[in-house]
């Protein structure tokens, strides 16, 4: 009898690799950072070797630590950092170039030309999502017109295009699956998520040869066997998701009406709006939250590109704090009399701005204002660009249930910054039991998919709460704080008049 699930979690500063068992608890995990690279200013790149090499490791590591064996395996599902792009070559498995990072901006001129054009209607319409160079398909072209002799290969058929779920899947498959799952094609702005398939419109438009293309399939599928040469031994591949879409699922929020928002290097809020895509008046992106059984549950998407890296730049950038985990300390010992303002737009500003070419600034700076007051105002940043979200969702899509927030990833670990997040947002949120949310999303689907786990009205019943946060300000002083946010931003975008 197997008796665990393996969990790729394959996010943007390292690996993860988490054995859960039949309770849905981990049991054990492996992890490992790898190198970022900036090339250029605004690009952002990782290397595809350093990626496999830290995803086999921890998968090791997990398994030496729980004393497992493949054998005790029952399936593994796999979650990744989207949108980050690798093209490879079918004969040899080598990537032609570094995988071309989520955050990069590179191709903003690419996105500008295709407005210009008056084309961004035909991409939405068809994607949910608007041309920013965040998502894949303009990578890809970038890609073929600037790596020598990738065009020519890629229209002889010679490469394979993927997002970091599709590369690992090759890996571990020993070359013999390039397939994907709908939740990272959605995200690709080349996959119709209402016919559910590849749009030929939308790869003419930006070049790109259908034979790059991984197949498509659910969530919750059949991915082929791994190979054995690779750990030691075999199960098969079960499931495939986003990260953020592995979130969701983690999370539960399986209802129309449930959001999760996850605060990693950026934040990411998910609102579940059920079998209907709704198309956003507020710059949202219309994404799929989940496919099982060939039917796509769809969200709403608010992206904020600098959320826990705001504080990895305190530490590093700037050296004003040791550890990421002192900044919510920092915070609650600021002067409450210095109101200093962070638009953190390190790459640009998302959600539900989208300017591509503005940069960070402060505001409020005076003698006074130290560590201490940086501190609280990166942690509040995320906190006004969650309201900002919060907003944006509630005037696309009405639900008669008072939202209620769950959150998940390491920035939660602070009562602070939550407690801070339920006074700007007005609204509970709620910090579950269980950390591992995108990974225990892969592992459930996974298992879903092996008869491992149960269905999902059961699985819903196994989420727990592990602390709510309510708003304890009045809403005129959570109003006034928001509207210097606001004058902030405006004064930030490029945009500003």
């Amino acid at each position: 009898m197997t008796g665990y699930i393996l969990a790729i979690d394959q996010g943007t500063t390292s690996s993860r690799a988490i054995l859960f068992n039949k309770k849905h608890r981990p049991v054990a995990v492996g992890q490992q950072e790898f190198t970022q690279h900036f090339p250029a200013s605004g690009w952002v790149e990782h290397d595809p070797e350093e990626i496999w090499a830290t995803t086999v490791a921890t998968a090791k590591e997990a398994l030496k630590k729980a004393g497992a064996t493949l054998s005790d395996v029952a399936g593994i599902g796999i979650t990744n950092q989207r949108e980050t792009t690798v093209i490879w070559d079918r004969e040899t498995g080598k990537a032609i170039h570094n995988a071309i990072v989520w955050q990069d901006r590179r191709t903003a001129d690419i996105c500008s030309k295709l407005k210009q054009a008056g084309l961004e209607s035909t991409f939405t319409d068809k994607t949910g999502l608007l041309l920013d160079p965040y998502f894949s398909g303009t990578k890809i072209a970038w890609l073929l017109d600037n790596v020598e002799g990738a065009r020519a290969s890629a229209e002889k058929g010679k490469l394979a295009f993927g997002t970091i779920d599709s590369f690992l899947l090759w890996r571990l498959t020993g070359g013999k699956v390039h397939a994907t799952d709908a939740t990272n094609a959605s995200r690709t702005l080349i996959y119709d998520i209402r016919r559910g398939e590849w749009s030929d419109e939308l790869m003419d438009i930006l070049n790109i040869p259908k034979s790059l293309l991984p197949d498509v399939h659910d969530c919750a599928a059949d991915y082929g066997m791994l190979d054995p040469d690779i750990l030691g031994g075999s199960t098969r591949i079960s499931a495939i998701a986003g990260d953020q879409q592995a979130a969701t699922v983690g999370q539960a929020c399986f209802q129309p009406g449930m959001m999760k928002s996850t605060y990693g290097t950026g934040c990411f809020a998910l609102l579940n709006t059920g079998k209907v895509p709704v198309k956003s008046q507020n710059k949202l992106l219309t994404t799929i939250a989940y496919q099982l059984n060939g039917k796509p549950t769809y969200a709403l998407e608010g992206s904020i590109f600098v959320a826990g890296a705001a504080i990895q730049w305190l530490r590093d950038g700037l050296g004003i704090i040791e550890h990421a985990s002192h900044s919510g300390d920092f915070a609650e010992q600021a002067d409450p009399g210095q109101r200093v303002i962070m638009v953190p737009a390190f790459v640009g500003i998302g959600a539900p701005y989208w300017d591509a070419d503005c940069r960070g600034a402060i505001f409020g700076l005076t003698r006074a204002a130290g560590p201490k007051e940086l501190a609280r105002a990166a942690l509040e940043s995320v906190c006004f660009q969650t309201r900002d979200l919060l907003t944006a969702m509630h005037d696309d899509f009405t639900s008669d249930h008072e939202t209620v927030l769950r959150v998940d990833g390491g920035m939660v670990a602070s009562d602070w910054t939550m407690q801070r997040l339920a006074d700007i947002l007005g609204a509970p949120v709620d910090r579950p039991v269980s950390a591992e949310t995108t990974a225990l999303g892969a592992a459930y689907l996974a298992g879903l998919q092996t008869d491992f786990y149960p269905s999902i009205d059961e699985f819903s019943k196994s989420w727990h709460r592990d602390k709510r946060f309510s708003p304890t300000i009045a809403a005129p002083e959570r109003d006034a704080a928001y509207a210097d946010w606001q004058d902030a931003v405006r004064r930030t975008l490029t945009s500003y008049p």
